[in-house]
């Protein structure tokens, strides 16, 4: 029993390791720009909150996703 459960273990742990040495990397991204300077426009309402622009990874560049009011 004891030379069983050995092989078991081994074949375990030689699964585990062939799986995660398929995980996909992801590559690095290159640093993101310097943000963009907004002029923020007037409230539509009383209550609304601005959420400044930033930058998101689209894929393989940087893209600008402008400020906007939340209401």
């Amino acid at each position: 029993m004891k030379i069983t459960s050995n092989v078991r273990a081994i074949s375990i742990v030689g699964l585990c390791a062939a799986l995660l040495s398929a995980c996909v990397v992801e590559p690095a991204r290159p640093p993101q720009p310097a943000p963009l300077v907004e002029v923020v426009p007037v409230a539509p309402a009383p209550g609304y909150v601005w959420v400044k622009g930033h930058y998101r990874w689209e894929g393989n560049h940087w893209q600008w996703v402008p400020g906007h009011w939340r209401g």
